[in-house]
């Protein structure tokens, strides 16, 4: 990838990372909930499912969630009902403030946080499809495509630490500096909702024709 290309990549990618969306609320959420230091593994699982997305649009199962109608929406409502489960288990968590080790009674491990995220960029076929559509204007098909995609993936990682640090550190130092129950029982619900708010964008969200 020529430097120019990858130059225009990377603005691109700032774009793309900064954009509002499910990964935005899950990084916020989890630095209500457990501060910024634990908050911020959920970045690792949001990068992973990035890197995931950019795998099946490599091996060209992308092409395929697109073209088929069946696989585009087993994804979809998959994403759709996973996004809508978060919502309701963050509107339901307990008004605590920066819980550091449990979540509505049951213990939160990094790994699981990790995993959660994961779950939300690998299961979204709207990422599938933007990759799709953005990630062939910036590639030289008469070169290596391994040594492109590995330098696209490095690069959305990249951006994705630095921006989800930053919807991290304000969730946990400005919104966290709410303390009262109340403050962080409407909190909660606000992003339960913007969850399911998420999951209901998704469930519009049309493979095009």
């Amino acid at each position: 990838m020529e430097l120019s290309t990858w130059l225009a990549f990377f603005a691109a990618s700032w774009a793309i990372s900064i954009s509002p969306g499910a990964g935005a609320v899950a990084a916020m959420s989890a630095g209500l909930n457990h501060g910024f230091r634990r908050g911020y593994f959920t970045t690792f699982g949001l990068i992973l499912g990035i890197w995931t997305q950019v795998i099946v649009v490599g091996v060209g199962l992308g092409a395929l969630v697109a073209a088929s109608s069946t696989a585009f929406l087993v994804v979809k409502w998959a994403g759709v009902a996973y996004l809508v489960w978060l919502g309701i288990q963050q509107w339901r968590a307990p008004a605590t403030p920066m819980v550091a080790e449990q979540d509505g009674g049951a213990v939160v491990t990094r790994r699981s946080m990790i995993l959660r995220a994961w779950v939300i960029n690998a299961l979204n076929p709207k990422g599938t499809v933007f990759l799709l559509a953005v990630v062939p204007q910036f590639m030289n098909l008469s070169q290596p495509l391994l040594p492109q995609y590995l330098v696209i993936g490095a690069t959305l990682g990249f951006t994705d630490l630095v921006v989800m640090a930053g919807y991290t550190a304000l969730a946990a130092r400005v919104l966290g500096a709410l303390k009262s129950p109340i403050h962080i029982r409407a909190l909660n619900r606000v992003f339960g909702g913007f969850f399911v708010l998420a999951g209901s964008l998704l469930a519009m969200f049309k493979r095009a024709a």
